[in-house]
Order: structure tokens, then C-alpha cells, then sequence
């Protein structure tokens, strides 16, 4: 740590003496005091502490089976089939509107008939399953304009036992994903530079294995039928909200919503509580082929990373808003752009280790209140250590390494120059 950022003062708790980066907060190593400066959560409903409650069971379920020495394999459990299943029924419905829709407004029946054809036509739109799309907004690369980044990808995918991806995105996100885009459904990796450039090579080798191991972990929730079908059941919940402060018609449209609508509620969280425990597996077997690809140890630092993903967060906001405070006054910040993903670096590789410790003990104590669909840190990273640390199966040489770099040089250039005049992308 360095001495000038350093401060020190004894424990409120414990009386232990306490030293810490000036820029982080102060907590005490010995009892945990303002380990989480946070603290607990505001309470949710009823139904979400439920539904946590059964994620932090799920996820530590998954994990003694780790520990005991099961190896997590993709599941087609009664639930996988019962979700599938319910997945399709949505779908039906939508089907049963179209069809609908159409007979009416082409056969009539009525005065009304055609009228009321065109809204279950227009509903039946509203609901239909979504394919993606390729961003507008976004440098993109294609297999010719990246082919040495392309080369890697399919390195990792074939550890993987998958196969690679078609187009590479690329964003300013402290993040990265994986998506399918169009009717042919094919592969998008997103690559967010706010995260790229924070990692080391392997770490991100285990990045990109993280990513295609959704593929291959037959995670439920990420499938074409039920990832639309949980869009379509919140497009009817949508409709179907309360209207507040209602007239005395709308009171009455409350009444008639009532009972559909919690019908819908209760297909969500059934539906999510069906594909809920595949989601976590496919976490923890994504990240077994982030380990297999660049090695246990590069696993475990990528998670570590993705501990201190604020602060990157953080880095990238205090940029743009200092470009847009320089380009009041001139045009010399139209410069700043360079080195910015260096400083950023710079700024995460000088975070303590006392911080990253901070932040592990705070997921340990947060548990499932971020995310339920993904196990929390503290869980995944003991997974991690389970059993013998394992080797890379892909190491990139030098001559690789700058060969990606000089690929991805265009797309770094043109985001960094849209953060420091403050267009960052909203996520």
C-alpha cells in the first residue's frame, strides 16, 4: 500500500488497529467492523426474500456438491422439462392470439369482429418471441477484421467443446456476455473494455471461457423458448398493472386486472423458480471452463476483478466527466482519450489487496441480495479452489497477444474518444 494514501485508527469494535487506503473505506480485518458500509439491503417483498432464500439454498446445494466431489454436468431434470414445457404453453397462447386476430379481421363476424381482430393482432405483436439484433452503437468485428482475436475464441471454444462465435462486439462496458442475434440464432460475444482492460492475459483467456461455457452448460433460462417466454409474461404483467390513483372506471379496470394479473405473477416466479437452479449450475460450470481455458489461478483473479468492477465503473464516470468539464473550456481534451484505458489499469492493478479482502467478506455477507440467477462471488471462488488447481490450455504467445491488441486498437480508440465527450453507452 502506498504510505502517502495510508491511514491508520484504532478499531471502534475491537480496538485492533486498523490501516487503510485513504480512497477505500476503513473496516477491520480481526471483527469484521464496517466490513459492509452499505449494510443490509432495504426488504423486499415477500415473494422475493422467497425467492432468495431458495437461490442462497440452491447455490450453496451446488456447492457442497462441488466439495463432496460431484462433478456438475447440464441437467434435463422434470424441471428443465416442466419449464420447457411451460415455456411452449406461453408461446401457444401467443400462437392461439395470432390466429385469432387473423380470423376475425378477415371473416368478420360482426361489426365489432375486425376491430377486435386488429387488437389481438396488435397483441399478438406485442407478445411475439424476440431473435436480437446486432447494436447500431458499437464497434463490431467480423472473423476478417480480427482474425487473430477470432483464432483465440475458437481455441477457448474447443476446451469449451463448443463452437465459437460469428461477430465480436465490443463496448465500454465493465462487463462482457454472450448473446444470439437474428432467425439463423447465431453467436455474439460481447467484450466490454472496462473489464478487458483491467485483466491479464489469462485472465482474460478465462474471461472468453466463462462466456462460452454458457453454451455449453445447457443453462434453461438462457434458451430462445424460455428466455421470450419470461418477456412475453412480463409484457402481460405490464399491461395488466394497476392503475394508480384510479377514476372511478379505472378502479373498476383495477378489479377486472386483479386476479389475471396475479395469475401472471405466479407464472413468472413459477417459471423462475423452474429455471432458477440452472442458472446458478450453468454459472458454476461456466466457470469450471474458465479454469480448464486459462487456468484456475486466472479464474480466481478474474473474480477478484470483477469484485472491484465499481470502482472501474467509478474510473470510466470520473473520465467523462472530466472531458465534458475540459471541453467547456477547450478543445485540448479531445486528447484525453489517450491512455485512457491505460490510466484505468493503472488505477484497478493500485487497489489494495486489503480492498479485494474487503469486498470478498462483504459478498460473503450480502449472499444472494445482488443477483439470484448467479451464485454469489464467495460461493463461485470457493468452487474454484475445490480439488487440484488446474492448468491453462490456452497461453497465447506474444506474437498473438499484440497481433489482438492491434485488432481491438480501432474500437479502444473510437470508445475511448466517445467517454471523454461523455457519450458513454448506457448498458
Amino acid at each position: 500500500m502506498d504510505t502517502a494514501m495510508e491511514t491508520a485508527q484504532p478499531c471502534p469494535g475491537c480496538g485492533a488497529e486498523v490501516r487503510t487506503d485513504r480512497r477505500f473505506a476503513a473496516w477491520c480485518a480481526a471483527c469484521d467492523w464496517n466490513v459492509d458500509p452499505r449494510g443490509p439491503e432495504r426488504q423486499h417483498g415477500a415473494l422475493e426474500r422467497l425467492r432468495r432464500g431458495l437461490a442462497l439454498r440452491h447455490g450453496e446445494k451446488l456447492l457442497a456438491e462441488v466439495t463432496s466431489g460431484t462433478t456438475l454436468k447440464p441437467q434435463n431434470d422434470a424441471a428443465t422439462v416442466l419449464a420447457y414445457t411451460l415455456s411452449l404453453a406461453v408461446h401457444g397462447t401467443t400462437v392461439a392470439l395470432l390466429v385469432a386476430g387473423v380470423l376475425l379481421a378477415v371473416l368478420g363476424w360482426g361489426t365489432a369482429g375486425p376491430l377486435f381482430g386488429v387488437l389481438l393482432l396488435l397483441l399478438a405483436w406485442l407478445l411475439r418471441p424476440r431473435f436480437g439484433g446486432l447494436p447500431d452503437d458499437l464497434p463490431i468485428l467480423h472473423r476478417a477484421d480480427a482474425p487473430q482475436l477470432f483464432a483465440m475464441i475458437d481455441e477457448v471454444a474447443d476446451v469449451a467443446g463448443t463452437a465459437g462465435v460469428h461477430v465480436v462486439v465490443v463496448s465500454d462496458d465493465v462487463n462482457a456476455s454472450v448473446t444470439t442475434y437474428g432467425i439463423r440464432q447465431r453467436r455474439m460475444l460481447n467484450i466490454g473494455l472496462g473489464l478487458w482492460e483491467i485483466l491479464t492475459p489469462q485472465q482474460r483467456i478465462a474471461l472468453v471461457g466463462h462466456e462460452l461455457g454458457h453454451y455449453a452448460g445447457g443453462d434453461t433460462r438462457r434458451s430462445l423458448i424460455t428466455y421470450n417466454a419470461l418477456r412475453s409474461l412480463g409484457t402481460w404483467h405490464f399491461m395488466l398493472q394497476r392503475v394508480p390513483s384510479p377514476t372511478i372506471g379505472e378502479m373498476f379496470l383495477n378489479a377486472v386486472y386483479f386476479l389475471p394479473r396475479c395469475a401472471v405473477f405466479g407464472l413468472i416466479m413459477l417459471l423462475d423458480q423452474l429455471t432458477l437452479r440452472a442458472a446458478q449450475r450453468g454459472e458454476y460450470l461456466a466457470d469450471a471452463t474458465a479454469a480448464r481455458a486459462g487456468s484456475t489461478e486466472a479464474a480466481v483473479g478474474l473474480m477478484d476483478r470483477l469484485l472491484v468492477a465499481d470502482s472501474a465503473e467509478s474510473a470510466l464516470l470520473r473520465e467523462s466527466n472530466a472531458g465534458q468539464m475540459r471541453r467547456a473550456g477547450d478543445k485540448s481534451y479531445l486528447e484525453t482519450w489517450r491512455g485512457l484505458w491505460e490510466r484505468l489499469a493503472a488505477q484497478i492493478e493500485s487497489i489494495p489487496e486489503s480492498e479485494i479482502e474487503r469486498q470478498r467478506r462483504a459478498s460473503a455477507l450480502r449472499g444472494h441480495t445482488v443477483d439470484a440467477t448467479h451464485p454469489p462471488t464467495h460461493l463461485r471462488r470457493a468452487c474454484l479452489l475445490t480439488g487440484e488447481p488446474l492448468t491453462a490450455r490456452v497461453v497465447p504467445g506474444d506474437a498473438r497477444l499484440a497481433a489482438v491488441a492491434d485488432e481491438l486498437a480501432g474500437p479502444r480508440e473510437r470508445l475511448a474518444r466517445r467517454i471523454v465527450k461523455g457519450g458513454r453507452r448506457e448498458g
